[in-house]
């Protein structure tokens, strides 16, 4: 008996953990689904992006548990298969890799070497309802925000008035991106872009320019009314009347950009970037990820 209760509680503790790391999984799945990701104009293009990024290691950590509650053994062993596949993927030991994937892999595949939890058909709705009861009620506002953006259509250069700031910002093209550049890619596009923000020049016109931080705070708006942003630089913090959104006129919802270059700069390294929800962050000048542009300003 004593030996039957030690596989059994080694065996919940392996369980209780991998619906924790499930949960987890599935709450940062679906949160960056909707911050980052559903940004296609096909409805299918958008929920495939859903499911192969940003819910697969939810579905691969609740697939996992499924099996090794069922066959304790194999699923120690795949725990280890998928923890070495993962240093493979990764190819580095980084923190999030090692923290979050491959030590909880290994222990958790050890834990389900030993024990073996019952009743199993108890250990099997835990593991596939909370992890979905997460996804529902970390869902809702997200996919409610994302169903009620408002989209003109219109990629045109934009005036934006009011809040303080009187700035035309680029139409779609090189001084609008849809692809991630550097900061200092982004300053010299500017420099070299023509009055109408269609094409480059063969020399600077240093007629557009980047935001600075308080101007594009002062700027975001959420369905056609500016969001009354102010930017706080002494606390290098923004405040909004109305959480602003990925929405027109300054951002392409079918764009995966979801950032912006400012041309304020924190340092000689660094420089602000802004999100389209209206927080503001210090980034490396050279640091380029897709999801990271700028839109030009005159």
């Amino acid at each position: 008996m004593k030996h039957y209760n030690k596989h059994n509680v080694t065996g919940w503790i392996a369980v209780g953990l991998s619906i924790a790391v499930t949960c987890f999984w599935s709450f940062w799945g679906i949160v960056e689904n909707f911050h980052e990701g559903w940004y296609y104009e096909s409805w299918l293009s958008n929920v495939g992006l859903m499911f192969a990024q940003y819910l697969s290691p939810m579905l691969i950590f609740m697939i996992v548990t499924l099996v090794a509650i069922v066959w304790p053994r194999t699923g120690a062993g795949l725990h280890a298969i998928i923890a070495v596949a993962a240093i493979w993927f990764f190819n580095v030991f980084s923190n999030t890799a090692v923290f979050f994937i491959i030590l909880p892999l290994l222990g958790l595949g050890a834990l389900y070497w030993y024990g073996s939890p019952q009743p199993r058909q108890l250990a099997i709705t835990l593991t596939i309802s909370l992890p979905l009861l997460t996804l529902i009620i970390f869902g809702i506002e997200p996919v409610y925000r994302v169903s009620q953006r408002l989209n003109d259509g219109n990629l045109q250069a934009q005036l934006v008035l009011g809040n303080g700031v009187n700035l035309t910002w680029a139409p779609d093209g090189p001084g609008w991106p849809r692809q991630g550049e550097s900061w200092e890619e982004a300053q010299h596009v500017c420099r070299y872009l023509a009055n109408d923000g269609l094409t480059l020049a063969a020399e600077p016109k240093d007629i557009w320019r980047l935001p600075t931080v308080d101007e594009a705070v002062r700027s975001l708006a959420r369905h056609g009314e500016n969001s009354g942003g102010v930017w706080n630089a002494e606390r290098a913090e923004a405040v909004y009347a109305t959480t602003p959104d990925k929405e027109p006129p300054l951002w392409n919802i079918y764009s995966p950009v979801i950032y912006w270059w400012t041309a304020t700069e924190v340092n000689e390294q660094n420089a602000y970037i802004i999100v389209y929800n209206g927080q503001v962050w210090p980034r490396t000048k050279s640091f380029a990820p897709d999801y990271l542009g700028f839109r030009c300003v005159k």
